[in-house]
């Protein structure tokens, strides 16, 4: 979420909440609604208590999902490059084939599945370039010993590689159910109902103001920082980017121009085949 949109959504929901507050307190009694301040204040303890340990807890694994994705992202970039330097153990013709299309699933992943996360339009389809690549070892057997270790060295990092995908994936539809949203919001919707009745037309309207301001600001932050880990994949601060892969990508640009090795790359930029 952009950060200037959640400052202004904190904002607007405080000045409604404390407008609402202050309408009320004009024909509030001294002292509250409240006959007895201490049970009212014991009952909204034990309903502030209740939603903050319930939010903190979706928090956390909203945080968890996050950093499994951000984690995943880095995992499969590294894993690509191994994977080119893996190919190069390879017969010329089949490791060059081999490394052009690694260079592809990079740019692929990069643009167009990047762009498919942020729209939450991707939900685990397995990629074009991870079906070539398996076509284009399927059958080959290995003849020397360097090219039985490549090989086995090869499944393995595919193995790898394919875990880390799908960690990237996981956070790109959220985690958060819609029912625990409307949960979460209805239990809101209850503490700012309480804390109407707090209205005390004895206290001075900034103190009024300041309670349920806080109390609005402190809710609606919590709620957006919610919101901003379960989709994690934007442009905005924070927001989780093609960083990784695509430092990995020149790593291999480089390395290959440093060796010279010359592939065909069966793609345009943005990974999808020519």
């Amino acid at each position: 979420m952009n950060l200037l949109l959640g400052l202004l959504i904190v904002a607007v929901v405080s000045g409604v909440a404390i407008a609402a507050m202050l309408l009320v307190r004009r024909r509030a009694p001294e002292g509250s609604f409240f006959s007895d301040g201490d049970r009212a204040s014991g009952v909204f303890g034990v309903l502030a208590t209740g939603f903050s340990v319930l939010l903190g807890f979706i928090i956390f694994l909203a945080f968890t999902s996050y950093d499994q994705s951000r984690g995943g992202a880095e995992a499969e970039a590294l894993v690509l490059v191994q994977q080119v330097e893996t190919a190069q153990f390879f017969p010329p013709d089949l490791g060059a084939e081999l490394t052009g299309e690694l260079v592809c699933y990079g740019r692929s992943v990069a643009t167009v599945e990047w762009e498919q996360m942020e729209a939450g339009t991707l939900h685990g389809e397995v990629s074009l370039w991870a079906v070539e690549l398996f076509d284009t070892l399927h059958g080959y057997e290995p003849e020397s010993a360097s090219e039985q270790s490549a090989y086995d060295r090869w499944l393995d990092q595919t193995s790898t590689r394919e875990e880390a995908r799908r960690d990237r994936v996981h956070g790109a539809v959220g985690i958060i159910p819609s029912p625990l949203w409307v949960v979460l919001f209805f239990i809101s919707g209850v503490i700012f109902v309480y804390m109407l009745f707090f209205a005390d037309r004895g206290e001075r309207a900034k103190t009024q103001a300041l309670l349920m301001g806080s109390v609005a600001a402190v809710i609606t932050t919590m709620l957006l920082l919610l919101s901003f880990l379960d989709s994690p994949f934007h442009d905005d601060v924070g927001g989780l980017r093609p960083a990784a892969m695509e430092r990995s990508l020149r790593a291999v640009d480089e390395a290959l121009a440093d060796i010279g090795v010359e592939v065909l790359i069966p793609c345009d930029a943005e990974g999808r085949p020519r």
